[in-house]
């Protein structure tokens, strides 16, 4: 009986614990040590507050707003002598009697919100926050970077820059430890798909292994970077950002000439270009003293989006719709921001009135383009205003863009009035209700606009943009670059830095590079250097389990990120280790091999893009970002692999993982065929199956295979030889794909095994993975 009644307290006790453990759930030991309103109470707002009092006021309730201290601090209109938020006392605030309520009628958010209730946690915050003094801050976004001294850190002997430093003190903070760096082949992979999109060639794998010195990897990088290739490489992130395609996108979708813009891009990231003068140049180089021919091609970067050439549409509605599509371009991709949810309302979270909205469009308003000029063909595949580059352009000042003949080109630029377009509020953004008269204006909530030092025009726009004292132009663009390295940014939502964005993982670590980068010239190349010769760059892509366990989702970065190469590397990858890859740079865009029929039923059968015509020779085997993008109809192997579809900005693509990705690998012509060639070439070769069974694997995989994977590839060799020996398999059919010549010299068996067997490799995960 006693030690039933001993076992019986046990558990009611042990009940009990854990009861108080739920219920304290947002205790004092829980709680951080000091609330800070950006970090720890705007988050909660933003999600459960600010639908009802936030920004919008015409859906605001009881003229209450809880994102400013004014408002807050106020008497509150429907409840007599009560305050939402009294500084110092939590007792006395109406906000945590209503949070806190059990009452229906009485909590909030309310039940009707579908919102949810605060969590025991969060109540426990805003308590704290409130006996601390309840302080607001400006939005973490829309205050200046600041460049803190570097934090200490215990492991000394692990950094190699800057970056580690506060990479590994937030490691320490959380108990965690970083990997070790990769192995030399691995590591040599990521950072040539990193910097290039190319796999190392066998000759750079083996200098690299051989070499012992300390620098030997700084030099790799040095080099890569001094690749033409590196250029183009980067550029495909700029060309998600500026919705780059080769058709208008509307109705019929013809053709049009926007491709010596991106051979400007790629020329100006191989240059290095300082970013600021990047983004100068393409939102008002035409408008820059004595322009030049360069300086306005830059403007295409406005001139990207989708054009209509149906008869019969309302011009004045288009061309709204073209400047709706450049601000929304040039605030998401350059300044992070969703101003345009204030198109028709004031938007519901941040601090972007509908006036806001306007007063920037404003800038874009004044351009020469039309609503509506018609089908323009293709003698002039281009829409006015235009820049017409001829032969002798190209042979003195832009000789990068890359043309076959002599004919004149002509590309869609930003060109102004000679008179001023008044613009006007639109009344739920509809393009015939204009309302208010408005002046071009910048968004004051990130950066006042001052009008003695900056022109109400893009030139006026472009300094603000770049000016040091704005606090978003450098930090997305540092974190968009840091996106590219790591998967994702250290602000997971690249294209949002405003209230619903994510907090940044590691802000000082922001902030510190943004300023360093602005301090330094805005130079690009020396950014991505500072990133990829960064211990936490090089660690191995070990999981262990105390990553699973402490950082399933590697916030924190104790180990490199495992990442499929995106959809234009995959094709890089193939062509470049079969030997097919045409390295040319820039060029008019080429269309590779394609299912029959796609675009035939996508089209209204009108224009020259009606019908897909395959390209033919060396056209085929261009890099992946080459290819031509329809914009009705993009390349589908390249989206399946998430490319973007470049309908508008976009600033980080989609991850899938889908059994047509695997399909694609197997069965793709391109993919057939790069294994067919590559299979030619090795057995043109004076080497052993093994041996050249091995050197296929290092092309592919970049790295020496273990023995069990050279067994398993020589035993399906072996097997697949002998079934086109015994003619259970067709030889003649299997290599019959692409249109490289087939090498009839060759044993035609031994050329259809071996193809197989490469195709193998090229659909090990590894393969497609960095």
């Amino acid at each position: 009986m006693n030690r039933l009644l001993t076992c019986t307290v046990l558990i009611v006790a042990a009940i009990a614990t854990l009861v108080s453990c739920f219920n304290n759930s947002g205790n004092e030991e829980t709680l951080p040590k000091n609330v800070s309103y950006n970090f720890h109470i705007r988050p909660i707002l933003s999600d459960k507050c600010f639908k009802c009092h936030g920004p919008d006021a015409s859906h605001r309730e009881a003229g209450l707003r809880l994102d400013i201290a004014d408002s807050a601090y106020a008497p509150l209109l429907n409840t007599k002598g009560a305050f939402a938020i009294v500084p110092g006392k939590p007792e006395l605030s109406e906000l945590i009697k209503r949070i806190s309520s059990t009452d229906s009628t009485m909590v909030m958010p309310t039940p009707e919100s579908h919102l949810g209730s605060l969590s025991e946690h969060e109540i426990a915050l805003f308590k704290k926050w409130i006996k601390q003094g309840a302080k607001y801050e400006a939005h973490w976004a829309f205050t200046m970077p600041v460049k803190i001294p570097l934090p200490e850190v215990k492991d000394k002997e692990w950094v190699k820059n800057e970056i580690d430093r506060f990479i590994l003190a937030k490691l320490e903070e959380k108990g965690l430890t970083p990997n070790e760096e990769a192995d030399k082949e691995r590591l040599l992979k990521r950072v040539s798909f990193d910097l290039t999109g190319l796999p190392p060639s066998l000759e750079m794998m083996d200098r690299f292994v051989a070499d012992k010195s300390d620098v030997a990897y700084e030099k790799m990088v040095d080099a890569l970077l001094q690749l033409p290739q590196y250029g183009e490489k980067i550029a495909v992130h700029w060309m998600d950002v500026a919705r780059y395609a080769d058709s208008y996108g509307y109705q019929d979708d013809n053709i049009r000439t926007q491709w010596p813009w991106r051979d400007w891009v790629i020329h100006a990231f191989n240059q290095n270009m300082p970013y600021d003068q990047f983004v100068t140049w393409q939102v008002a180089g035409d408008m820059l003293p004595d322009a030049t021919k360069e300086n306005i091609l830059a403007t295409g970067f406005f001139r990207n989006h989708k054009y209509t050439e149906e008869g019969g549409v309302i011009e004045e509605e288009y061309r709204i719709e073209y400047l709706i599509d450049k601000t929304k371009t040039f605030t998401k991709g350059i300044l992070g921001i969703t101003i345009e949810c204030a198109q028709c309302h004031d938007h519901k979270y941040d601090p972007f009135s509908q006036k806001d909205y306007y007063s920037l469009l404003a800038f874009f308003n004044n351009t020469k383009e039309k609503g509506f000029e018609g089908d323009v063909g293709t003698s002039q595949p281009a829409k006015n205003p235009v820049l017409t580059i001829t032969a002798e352009d190209r042979k003195h000042l832009l000789s990068y863009i890359n043309a076959k003949d002599t004919n004149a080109l002509t590309v869609s630029v930003m060109g102004e009035r000679d008179t001023l377009r008044k613009t006007y509020l639109l009344n739920r953004g509809v393009y015939d209700q204009p309302a208010d008269e408005v002046q071009p204006t910048a968004v004051k909530a990130v950066m006042k606009f001052d009008t003695v030092k900056f022109p109400r025009n893009r030139i006026g726009l472009a300094k603000w943009t770049v000016d040091k004292k704005n606090p978003l132009t450098a930090r997305v663009f540092v974190n968009q670059v840091w996106q590219e390295f790591f998967g994702k940014g250290l602000v997971k939502t690249s294209g949002d830095f405003g209230m619903q964005g994510e907090l940044p993982s590691h802000p000082e670590l922001l902030d510190w590079l943004a300023v360093d980068f602005m301090e330094n010239g805005w130079n690009v190349k020396r950014l991505v250097k500072q990133i990829v010769t960064s211990a936490t760059y090089r660690q191995s892509g070990k999981v262990k389990d105390i990553h699973l366990k402490k950082d399933p989702e590697n916030i924190y970065l104790a180990r490199s990120p495992r990442q499929r190469l995106k959809a234009e590397f995959v094709r890089d990858m193939y062509l470049a280790s079969s030997g097919l890859l045409i390295k040319t740079i820039g060029g008019a865009s080429v269309k590779p091999y394609q299912p029959k029929g796609i675009w035939e039923a996508a089209s209204s059968g009108r224009g020259v893009l009606a019908t897909y015509r395959q390209d033919h020779n060396d056209a085929l085997y261009r890099r992946g970002l080459y290819n031509f993008i329809k914009l009705t109809v993009p390349p589908p192997s390249m989206i399946m692999f998430d490319a973007s579809n470049r309908d508008q900005c976009e600033v980080k693509r989609l991850k899938t993982n889908t059994p047509l990705q695997a399909l694609i690998m197997m069965n793709d012509p391109a993919v057939l065929e790069a294994s067919r060639v590559l299979a030619q070439q090795l057995l043109s070769e004076r080497s052993t199956a093994d041996e050249k069974i091995s050197k296929a694997f290092r092309l592919i995989i970049c790295r020496q295979p273990s023995a069990t994977e050279k067994k398993i590839l020589n035993e399906y060799y072996t097997e697949q030889l002998q079934l086109f020996q015994q003619n259970k398999l067709n030889a003649a059919v299997t290599i019959k794909v692409g249109e490289y010549p087939i090498n009839k010299e060759l044993n035609q068996q031994e050329v259809a095994a071996l193809m197989k067997t490469i195709n193998t490799v090229y659909n090990m995960e590894e393969a497609i993975v960095k």
